[in-house]
């Protein structure tokens, strides 16, 4: 598997559109062949991206565009069903989890997010 710090990178967003705990970044990706809404938050100072697919039911975790940080900003959350992810792993904290949400890869340098792309993640392009 390659390693992330030499796969290819994708300007996300500049590093001052993420506030800890904030809103989230979407964007779109294609993983496993299927396009899909992906996130990056930062959370404790880091920069963080998950694919936005609750690991209960497939369903985005958004309770409103772009948050999907609880009230207290502690833990990711899913607005349908009240499961609850650790934001530096993605791990299950508490509620109806069936794992951990899926990790992308993020790097950030000279004011900007990149996010890496993997064998099973690419950028989404629009067909021409």
């Amino acid at each position: 598997m390659p390693d992330a710090r030499t796969s290819p990178t994708v300007a996300l967003c500049n590093s001052a559109d993420l506030v800890d705990g904030g809103l989230a970044v979407p964007f779109d990706v294609v993983y496993a062949g299927q396009t899909c809404r992906a996130f990056a938050v930062r959370f404790e100072g880091q920069v963080q991206a998950y694919l936005n697919r609750c690991t209960h039911v497939a369903m985005e975790l958004d309770f409103q565009p772009n948050r999907v940080f609880d009230a207290s900003g502690r833990w990711l959350m899913c607005a349908t069903h009240g499961a609850e992810y650790e934001p530096t792993t993605g791990a299950c904290a508490g509620g109806p989890c069936r794992g951990g949400l899926i990790k992308i890869e993020l790097s950030e340098h000279d004011g900007v997010v990149y996010w890496h792309t993997a064998y099973n993640l690419k950028p989404f392009e629009f067909p021409i």
